[in-house]
């Protein structure tokens, strides 16, 4: 029997923006210790951007035990990132770390001029780099932070695909993380929440826009998922209660979410493109 997630209440607890992975009570489980492959992505070239941590560490080390080379997109966290890279070396694949803002339109191309440099080619493509902060009220957001959540969770989606798609043969897949809120939106989320629905118009729209060329698109809709984010923007009283509002009293752990991801990956989902694939602990998305 699987060990028991951890349930709130949580320890009251804080980080400076963008948050650190070994700074959180409990930490997360990104499936060091429990996620075996079965080679479902062999020798895929992919890029996973914030993959430093949370969802996106994830990712990239399930990618890895399955067999992917890994270029792995971050801010600025430097030790986060390069602990997702001994995962994903660990694992006996290649890391290519790749810093860096993706809210700029120049830094998305060369981010995926860097894949391909490193690899000759892209065959996964994971938009699941975010910006996110809480307000009481929309007086309380600014121009500035409305436009770098836009910026950083919508924009870069579109820069990072239209220049990567060029270097994607048939059979390539692309997957954006949407989220719960696209479908449910927090009123204290009220630019983030904006931003997962247009991902997940965007990625409908994709979808069908690269059929023809035989590329998939799809998106994941994450719930509650205990990551850097969550201490990084939430008040210290959400975070010690933070997943309990789901069927399941709980959030759910980045290792719990990245299995999604492989599939959307992997050839299995060949006849998969426009989906949302929700992973809420229970709670319905429409």
């Amino acid at each position: 029997m699987n060990k028991p997630f951890p349930k709130p209440p949580f320890a009251e607890q804080q980080q400076p923006i963008p948050g650190h992975s070994a700074k959180m009570d409990p930490q997360p489980d990104y499936g060091e210790a429990t996620y075996r492959g079965a080679d479902k992505l062999k020798d895929k070239k992919t890029l996973i951007t914030g993959a430093d941590s949370g969802i996106g560490r994830a990712v990239a080390l399930a990618f890895a035990r399955e067999g992917a080379d890994v270029v792995v997109s971050y801010l600025n966290e430097e030790e986060d990132a390069k602990e997702t890279k001994r995962l994903v070396e660990e694992a006996g694949r290649k890391c290519v770390l790749a810093p860096g803002d993706v809210s700029s339109a120049d830094h998305c191309r060369k981010l995926v001029q860097k894949a391909v440099d490193a690899f000759g080619r892209i065959d996964v493509l994971v938009n699941n780099a975010a910006h996110q902060t809480s307000f009481e009220s929309i007086e309380d957001i600014s121009d500035e932070e409305w436009d770098k959540t836009f910026a950083t969770n919508i924009s870069a989606m579109f820069y990072i695909a239209k220049a990567a798609i060029p270097h994607m043969k048939e059979g390539g897949s692309i997957i954006n993380t949407a989220s719960v809120n696209a479908d449910a939106p927090s009123p204290h989320l009220l630019a983030y929440a904006t931003t997962k629905g247009a991902i997940q118009n965007f990625t409908g729209g994709l979808a069908q826009m690269l059929a023809e060329k035989g590329i998939r698109v799809n998106c994941v809709a994450p719930g509650p998922i205990w990551t850097p984010l969550i201490p990084s923007t939430m008040p210290k009283e959400k975070v010690a209660h933070f997943g309990e509002q789901v069927p399941m009293k709980r959030p759910g752990q980045p290792c719990e979410v990245a299995p999604a991801y492989v599939l959307l990956a992997s050839d299995e989902a060949s006849y998969v493109s426009g989906a949302t694939i929700a992973v809420t602990g229970g709670k319905p998305i429409i």
